[in-house]
């Protein structure tokens, strides 16, 4: 018996999977003193990008290995970069050892969050 499941038909499974072109997708929560940024990390990646939005998180992909909080610091660094922000403002509040993390955007809306980041990807 293989351990391996048949693939089946592409179109089965693309009414499962939600839209990653929808910029509603992306599940921003707004705080007092700033707004949450959901992110999916991948680390070891061959370039710094964002790769659009994936179960409601923004994907960034850097370049840096997960070791020691070396891929965190780049992804601040990289968001930082990628939506103009200042390092300062980006600070990881959950998911530091997962691919699944939230940083707290501070001294910024939601709505120009969500326009940098549309304007990005």
């Amino acid at each position: 018996m293989s351990k391996f499941k048949s693939k089946g038909r592409a179109d089965d499974f693309a009414a499962s999977q939600p839209s990653s072109d929808a910029p509603d997708a992306l599940l921003l929560e707004t705080r007092a003193d700033g707004v949450v940024l959901p992110v999916k990390a991948q680390p070891g990646s061959g370039r710094n990008e964002l790769r659009g939005l994936q179960d409601g998180a923004l994907k960034v992909c850097v370049t840096q290995i997960a070791e020691k909080g070396k891929a965190n610091k780049a992804i601040v660094e990289f968001l930082a970069k990628a939506l103009k922000l200042r390092k300062s403002q980006i600070e990881l509040c959950s998911g530091e050892l997962s691919s699944q993390k939230k940083f707290l955007i501070k001294e910024i809306g939601e709505a120009e969050l969500r326009a940098k980041i549309e304007a990005t990807i």
